[in-house]
């Protein structure tokens, strides 16, 4: 399994498979993982919420209904659990608001690279993609880095982020490989800004 993106939805996904037991490769074009969640809650991490879903879904822009589904598999108090499983102490402050003891989101960051190699998952930091080749057949696709290098995935995970901060790598590269996949891209807009 190949997950192109270092932030923290790929970094879960590349536990997650690990865990599962693919050999896993997780591509990273910048020279660092977690940059997002490095200064969300001004630095500190805001790693969840504890409100109860439906006020969660509420203030979701748009049709939050969608979460149903994956917090029927992994919610709110599920995340608490697994990163205190990992070590990490968590406090619950105003609104429902959920940080690890430490007030350091670059411990959270550390963590999941910790898990990552515990589960003997390959990172690959500075190692930008260019383009996808996708087979059918069950045949292995191809990943074409930009210094023309290649590498063989049974399976591919685009959690290469959108467009929201480029200054930490969300470029929206991964739309244009998640088009190519056969998946609909729809419209962009802004959501959770002023």
């Amino acid at each position: 399994v190949a997950v192109i993106g270092g932030g923290p939805s790929g970094l879960m996904a590349a536990i997650t498979a690990s865990k599962n037991g693919a050999k896993t490769i997780l591509l990273e074009k910048g020279n660092k993982l977690g940059r997002k969640l490095a200064i969300s809650g001004g630095g500190r991490c805001n790693v969840t919420n504890r409100l109860p879903e439906d006020e969660l879904i509420e203030h979701i822009p748009g049709n939050g209904r969608f979460l149903y589904s994956a917090f029927s598999i992994f919610n709110n108090e599920r995340i608490i659990q697994y990163f205190e499983s990992l070590g990490v102490a968590l406090k619950e402050v105003d609104k429902g608001r959920v940080f690890p003891v430490s007030n350091s989101a670059n411990q959270v960051v550390q963590v999941l690279i910790q898990e990552i190699q515990k589960q003997k998952g390959e990172i690959r930091k500075e190692t930008p993609v260019e383009a996808i080749d996708y087979q059918i057949n069950n045949e292995p696709h191809t990943i074409i880095l930009k210094d023309r290098n290649k590498i063989q995935a049974k399976a591919i995970i685009i959690a290469s982020g959108g467009k929201s901060v480029p200054q930490t790598g969300s470029t929206g590269d991964g739309y244009a490989w998640a088009k190519k996949a056969g998946h609909t891209i729809t419209d962009l807009y802004p959501t959770e800004v002023p």
